[in-house]
């Protein structure tokens, strides 16, 4: 299950976002999203977990929880949907 994290302080490693979770289960990974010119964090990331129950409890016990100073926001992420790609929208063609 792939898991959103939001609200997460700037100084928040994969590693850091890693270990808060694992504590309900295995991780399969663990990324806090990083800003591409800058190289800063930009305050959310996602962790994959491989049990939905583990997920889920994870969800249920770190919502609104301290993490560095911050109340984080833990919910189920949702998948991309076209707009937020990193393509632009196709367009349709006129003959």
């Amino acid at each position: 299950m792939n898991i959103y994290v939001g609200n997460l302080s700037y100084q928040v490693t994969s590693e850091e976002l890693r270990e808060a979770f694992e504590r309900f289960g295995e991780v399969t990974s663990a990324n806090v999203v990083m800003d591409k010119l800058t190289g800063r964090s930009k305050g959310f990331g996602f962790v994959e977990m491989s049990d939905r129950a583990s997920a889920e409890e994870a969800i249920k016990q770190l919502d609104g929880a301290d993490l560095k100073g911050r109340n984080i926001r833990v919910n189920e992420a949702r998948p991309r949907s076209e707009s937020q790609s990193n393509f632009p929208p196709r367009r349709a063609r006129h003959i």
